[in-house]
């Protein structure tokens, strides 16, 4: 309710402002817990145990300032980053767009972050038990980077230590060629590095992009089930630009928010049947509700992630969805949430 009073001032401000006000007030405003757990709602995946399914998608928490005041907004987990090995500008201002008519939002951020030796000391200062649920970090490519994949080395071996997951994000389509590692052959080289640099069995999740072909999804599955990916996360934003009302809409960069909604369902359904149901999935891209939520687990996502919905539906987000999933949950009769994911098949 707070937030409906704050966002028409929120709103005066252009996104990327507005952006780091919520930063700052989570910094510095004492948040009491508002976790969301239920043995209805909590699972094992992939070796983690998750609290809720409703986790923060990255691009947010981009340094690793706030995953403990996350959580305690009801998120099951939260992903930071993404992070590069040295810190990076990311692309000129303005940047990111809210198409409020669209309940979207166009971004062209370009991985801006202030390197993971910052993240590092941030994560470092949390008090070992503080984070309740799974902390996910993200890790990417420099711009100006002579060998990429190198790139995604050095994050394994710098993050890896203070990570619960691993995302290897290859699916932004803001630094220019990034996309291309999601190609067979490159994709298998960089896997192979990835996994070998691991001083762990920490899970290796695979963030792919939505702009994708029929042959695309097969190599892609066929290349992270023979490399031991844990999970695929479907997925990123869209360069395609189906019909928006916004002044913004021409703007370049990846779309978010509700108008992806259909195209990224229709992908997890694509990777769930590519994959036989054999590859652990989670489900993003224009969630909004439980419904929406609901919606991708019974098309074969175990996990959730959510971003874009936040700007319009404000931090209480996903308490609401994880009090609604729970009502959905009974009223299909399930015992645990893990018991209805795919039953859409």
């Amino acid at each position: 309710m707070l937030y409906h009073v704050a966002r028409p001032f929120l709103f005066k401000a252009d996104a990327e402002t507005a952006h780091n006000l919520s930063l700052a007030a989570l910094k510095l405003a004492p948040i009491p817990s508002l976790g969301w757990q239920s043995e209805l709602l909590a699972q094992t995946f992939a070796g983690l145990r998750f609290p809720n399914p409703v986790g923060l998608a990255p691009g947010y928490d981009k340094n690793a300032d706030v995953p403990f005041e996350i959580l305690q907004l009801g998120f099951g987990f939260t992903e930071v980053g993404t992070l590069t090995p040295r810190a990076q500008e990311g692309n000129p201002k303005p940047r990111l767009f809210r198409l409020v008519e669209d309940e979207a939002v166009i971004n062209r951020m370009g991985f801006n972050n202030a390197g993971q030796a910052a993240a590092i000391e941030r994560l470092r200062n949390i008090p070992a038990g503080a984070l309740k649920g799974p902390l996910g970090i993200n890790i990417g490519a420099n711009k100006d980077s002579a060998d990429r994949v190198a790139d995604y080395v050095t994050g394994v071996q710098n993050m890896e230590p203070l990570a619960d997951y691993l995302t290897v994000n290859i699916s932004s389509p803001n630094t220019p060629g990034l996309r291309a590692l999601q190609d067979k052959a490159a994709l298998d080289d960089l896997l192979l590095q990835v996994m070998a640099a691991r001083k762990r069995d920490t899970p290796v999740f695979l963030k792919v992009a939505p702009d994708l072909q029929p042959s695309d999804i097969d190599d892609i599955v066929a290349v992270a089930m023979s490399r031991g990916v844990a999970a695929l996360i479907v997925s990123n934003t869209t360069v395609s630009r189906p019909a928006l009302q916004s002044r913004y809409a021409r703007e370049q960069g990846g779309l978010s928010g509700a108008p992806l909604r259909a195209l990224a369902q229709q992908r997890l359904s694509d990777f769930r049947k590519a994959s036989d149901g054999k590859l652990a999935l989670i489900g993003v891209g224009g969630i909004a509700s439980a419904q929406d939520a609901y919606a991708r687990i019974r098309a074969g996502a175990s996990l959730v992630q959510i971003y874009s919905a936040l700007v319009y539906h404000g931090p209480g987000l996903a308490r609401r969805i994880n009090k609604d999933l729970q009502r959905l949950l009974k009223s299909d009769g399930f015992s645990n949430i893990s018991d209805a994911v795919g039953t859409d098949g």
